[in-house]
């Protein structure tokens, strides 16, 4: 299947950019990967997306971008793409179902996936008190309790800005300092909201089943092997991100944690012709709207290149 337009994923950088691109007569192939809608679809309430007064559901706002996507013209295809070739052109791309996908173009938007622990109650309480993002989720916990797992700078920013609505904050951290940066760290220990509980990991996740929500957490002192159960109303992983990069090694250029480099105000990759939008280049923001933004900007782009070309 050969289009002038390919886009491999499909959350809100993926459907925004095959908007501009079918809007712009483009007639891109959208192939939707592992998890059709991205990350959305697993957030529950949907609250700093523009446009919308009430909340509103993650998996129904993708399904709307699809819907769009559709109705201007995208031929948006059920598939996984396991291998790419961006060495010449045509750029080249195969799939699980044996497919050959070639374009003239292609924005990459496969996103990231925040990493989790692997507990059960974790995976049983994501969305309902169980969160990897405190700017999408932290205005739910006004005045409540809620911890922070991890040491990093992920854990210290999302400690830091869950202060803003929580009235206490326990990060928890498997050992007995941070691997955060010092400024971080001095914001930290001096904001009196945050308790620090060193040489500790969580065990478990405690809450309710019906309505399922979080009611506290078991956590294991890693010296001691003691355990504790401490009540809060919500918990936040914080233990990095890792971008849908990996077919793409060796075809596109990427820093040392996986993310696709791009040029300075742009979604191109060091390959003309091919982009890069949302959350696999973008370790900063990891915002729908921003991603969106992303998609916009890499259909355009593609738009430009292909006129230029011809």
């Amino acid at each position: 299947m050969h289009s002038k337009v390919l886009i491999i994923g499909s959350g809100p950088a993926g459907y925004t950019a095959a908007i501009y691109a079918a809007r712009a007569m483009l007639e891109p192939i959208l192939v939707q990967g592992i998890q059709p809608g991205g990350q959305l679809t697993i957030t529950t309430d949907v609250e700093n997306y523009p446009g919308y007064g009430d909340v509103i559901q993650g998996p129904w706002l993708m399904e709307q971008m699809e819907a769009q996507a559709k109705n201007v013209g995208t031929k948006i295809i059920s598939d996984i793409i396991e291998t790419v070739d961006f060495k010449s052109t045509p750029f080249k791309a195969i799939s699980e179902s044996g497919k050959t996908y070639t374009a003239d173009s292609v924005i990459i938007s496969t996103g990231a996936q925040a990493r989790w622990l692997g507990l059960e109650s974790e995976k049983k309480f994501q969305g309902y008190g169980v969160s990897a993002c405190a700017t999408c989720d932290g205005f739910f916990f006004k005045e409540k309790k809620v911890a922070v797992i991890g040491g990093g700078n992920s854990a210290v920013e999302e400690a830091l800005y869950l202060t803003n609505f929580a009235s206490t904050v326990y990060l928890i951290h498997r050992r007995d300092k941070l691997r955060a940066e010092k400024i971080l760290q001095d914001r930290l220990f001096n904001n009196e909201k945050i308790k620090c509980i060193w040489d500790h990991q969580l065990q478990d996740i405690l809450g309710d089943e019906d309505p399922l929500n979080v009611k506290g957490i078991k956590v294991k002192n890693v010296k001691t092997n003691e355990i504790q159960d401490i009540e809060l109303d919500g918990v936040f992983i914080a233990i990095g991100h890792d971008p849908a990069t990996q077919i793409f090694r060796n075809q596109v250029e990427m820093d040392n944690e996986g993310y696709i480099i791009t040029k300075p105000d742009s979604t191109l990759t060091n390959v003309n012709g091919v982009y890069a939008a949302g959350d696999v280049k973008d370790k900063t923001y990891r915002q729908a709207v921003t991603a969106a933004g992303m998609g916009c900007m890499a259909a355009l782009e593609a738009e430009k290149f292909l006129a230029e070309k011809s």
